[in-house]
Parts: structure tokens; C-alpha cells; sequence
């Protein structure tokens, strides 16, 4: 469950778990253990993390269900006390999770430390070739402590990955056949921050010292991104012109009362500079719809703001208590009907929005990574551009499977981009 970070480690605990002589059953009959990696963002990823672990005790009662990732992060060993839960792993002891599976089973059904005493990142390798895109995790924790947000106590202090060990995991993906990177990370803008240096620097070793073609940035706070940033990515070859800025609202009372600090009119100038500097570049965000105290007024300047901004696409969510943060205590909540009338709002903006977006593209030539897996409805390959559009091509021949290609962008329909290649 969740998010990047969390993927790439649950293909790490598979990879390391099938090195220990485990396979992966598709029915849960035939399992012994089911291995849940949480995410605990919100109150309903909790509850639908504790939803599958009982429905797999409901269809065999004497699995052994794992729990790890951040819900068990967070509750530790009282999740032990919840009769459809039989071991507890922790976030970072999940990375080498055969050993600590072995340990939780002698010690009490538990292997979790206190992760806001690590300083050290943990380097987890993933060889997964079945993806077209490969994952690299660079960085974990969060030294932020935004006022709705319990992750840094899940996810401890910022860690970053070493450039030496970076450098040396891309040219292994390349030379494993992989076109592209994506970079993971719980706040990737705070890599190298504990080790003296700044996402900038890492970039600049990434361009000049890695085979690989093609790479992609995380989500980032809008303050990380620099003029000195854009101008170097905007003359790299590698780079794909896809941001994800982390913003959360576009209201400034409400981003003062979320301990974020910076204003909409400065991430607006950032989203202009960004589009300019660019040709059509991708621009994700996040919006979290009735944090405590987020007035109709508030609400409606996030609107307007949003409305006018130059993004492509917005993921919301309406704001979800979580205990131990300073939001949880905040005076006036809202109330949840209208936290999801607002999501709802938000998210026809960002429909519309990333509609335009698409038809700015129709008519244009674009490099596509072809994906290692056709489409399943037609069969005919499909791809990435670098600005993160998903177009199906014209064309079946698996010969280009893995490549890249330029393709012309030819229409939208039911919601799919089609285009020729060329």
C-alpha cells in the first residue's frame, strides 16, 4: 500500500524473501504467510490495511499475517494485542526481512526498533526486470514536522543514499537494460542535507557519470526547487521534464496554520518559471482539501488559485486526522461531508486541467520508452513520453518492446492518448 517509497520496498522484501527459498503463490490458500507493507497517511489507509489482514485470516485461519511499513511503524507491538495480526516488522527491519522474520518469531513476534535514533540510510538494491522503469530508492525520513503529517515518526530522521552507491545502482540498471530511473524517497529535496551536499549536486553526478537514458524526480517542496536547478536540468539530456511539488493547499492562512513555509504567490511564480523553462512539462501536485480551521473562504481562494495555476494534474485528498500530530488538536475540523465535497471540487479542476494538457500535446513528436507489457485491450505497444503521458502506438512489433521511440500524438479517446509511431 502507499506510496513510491513503499512499492519499491515491497519488491525488496519479495526479492528477498524468494533469496531465502519463499515463492509468491497467487492464492491465499496456498500461502503460509500474508505480508501486508502499510501506509498510514491516513485514518482509511489504517483501516483498510487491518481490513485485508482480517479478510486473509477470514479465508485461512491458520495463516500467519505480517504486518509491516508504517502503520506498524507507528503502534509497534500493541497491533500484537488484534487477534488477526501475528508478527509485527518494522520499516527499516523490513529491507532485510527474512532475517528479521526469523527474528520476530523467537523474540516475541516483533522486530521493531526505534527508528528516530537511525542516522544511517539503509542501501536496498532491487533487481526487479519485470517493470520498464526502474525505482531507486536515494533517500528516507523527513526532518519537516508539517502540522497534519505523522510520517516522519514512521519514517524517522532524512537519510540520504551516498552518490558513490547511486551512481553504482543506475549503471547497474542500465546495464540490466533499463532506460529509465525514477528516484524515490520519503522527501527526496532533503537528500544529502545529513551528508553535506544538495539534491543539485547528486543531479550533476547523475548527468555525468550514469549510462542510463532517461530519469525522474520524486515529489518535491517548492522552496527545493532552485533557479540554479531549473537551469541545469533544463540542458540535461537525461532528465524528464516531470515535477511532482508537494503543496497541500493554495490558501496562505491555511499553509501558515500546516507549518508549510512558503506562499502560493511564490509556488505560482514557480509553476510559470517551470512552464517556461520547459516545453510542456508535466506539473503533479498534491492539494489536501479541510485541514482544522480551512473556512469556505479559505477553501475558495484554494479554488481560485487552483484554478489559474499552471499544473497539469492534482492529486487531493480530504485532510485525515492523525493522533500525535499538531493537527489533531487544532480547533474548528471540518466537517468530513464537506472535506469530501471539497476533494471533489479539486479533483474536477485537475480533470479539466490535465484534459488541456493532453490536447496541448496532440499534433506534437515525442520520445516514448516503450513498455516491456502491450496493451491489454488492443495488444498494441504503448509508452511514456518524457512528460509523462501514456500514448498507445499504432504499432504490435514486440521487437520495440524496451526502446525508445518518437511517436506523433494523434488523438484523445475515452480517455486514452493514441499516436503513430514514427
Amino acid at each position: 500500500m502507499g506510496c513510491k517509497s513503499n512499492q519499491f520496498e515491497s519488491a525488496v522484501i519479495k526479492e528477498n524473501l524468494e533469496k531465502n527459498n519463499f515463492s509468491e503463490v497467487k492464492n491465499i490458500e496456498d500461502a503460509d504467510f500474508y505480508i501486508l507493507n502499510s501506509c498510514t497517511v491516513t485514518h482509511k489507509s489504517d483501516n483498510e490495511a487491518f481490513y485485508h489482514l482480517r479478510n486473509a485470516k477470514h479465508k485461512k485461519s491458520d495463516i500467519k499475517t505480517i504486518l509491516t511499513g508504517c502503520v506498524a511503524q507507528i503502534e509497534k507491538e500493541k497491533l500484537l494485542e488484534k487477534d488477526f495480526i501475528d508478527i509485527v516488522i518494522g520499516n527499516d527491519e523490513k529491507l532485510d526481512f527474512y532475517k528479521a522474520l526469523e527474528f520476530a518469531k523467537k523474540n516475541t513476534n516483533s522486530a521493531i526498533n526505534d527508528i528516530m535514533q537511525l542516522t544511517d540510510f539503509h542501501k536496498a538494491i532491487l533487481n526487479d526486470t519485470t517493470k520498464t522503469r526502474a525505482s531507486l530508492k536515494i533517500q528516507d525520513g523527513c526532518d519537516n514536522r508539517c502540522s497534519y503529517c505523522i510520517i516522519p515518526f514512521a519514517r524517522g530522521k532524512s537519510r540520504s543514499a551516498d552518490i558513490d552507491f547511486i551512481i553504482e545502482q543506475i549503471n547497474n540498471l542500465a546495464n540490466h537494460g533499463f532506460k529509465e530511473v525514477v528516484f524515490t524517497g520519503i522527501h527526496i529535496g532533503q537528500w544529502g542535507k545529513d551528508i553535506g551536499l544538495e539534491l543539485l549536486d547528486l543531479l550533476k553526478s547523475v548527468e555525468k557519470n550514469t549510462k542510463v537514458q532517461r530519469y525522474r524526480l520524486g515529489s518535491l517542496n517548492p522552496l527545493e526547487i532552485t533557479d540554479e536547478m531549473l537551469d541545469f536540468l533544463s540542458s540535461s539530456e537525461k532528465f524528464c521534464p516531470h515535477f511532482h511539488l508537494s503543496l497541500q493547499s493554495a490558501c496562505n492562512k491555511t499553509l501558515k496554520s500546516m507549518n508549510r513555509f512558503y506562499t502560493v504567490e511564490y509556488y505560482l511564480d514557480q509553476i510559470e518559471k517551470i512552464n517556461q523553462t520547459f516545453d510542456k512539462p508535466f506539473l503533479g501536485s498534491d492539494i489536501i482539501t479541510g485541514f482544522a480551521g480551512e473556512t469556505d473562504e479559505d477553501f475558495e481562494i484554494t479554488r481560485s488559485n487552483l484554478e489559474k495555476s499552471g499544473l497539469t494534474e492534482i492529486h487531493t485528498f480530504p485532510y485525515s486526522i492523525r493522533k500525535g500530530t499538531i493537527g489533531a488538536n487544532a480547533p474548528d475540523q471540518v466537517d468530513e461531508k464537506i472535506k469530501e465535497q471539497r476533494a471533489t471540487i479539486i479533483k474536477e479542476i485537475s480533470a479539466q486541467k490535465l484534459l488541456e494538457f493532453i490536447n496541448k500535446n496532440i499534433g506534437t513528436e515525442r520520445e516514448i520508452l516503450i513498455e516491456k507489457h502491450p496493451d491489454k485491450k488492443s495488444g498494441f505497444l504503448k509508452g511514456v513520453t518524457r512528460n509523462y503521458l501514456t500514448v498507445i502506438t499504432d504499432s504490435k512489433d514486440n521487437l520495440l518492446l524496451n526502446s525508445i521511440q518518437k511517436v506523433k500524438i494523434k488523438e484523445i479517446k475515452n480517455n486514452k492518448i493514441y499516436g503513430e509511431l514514427i
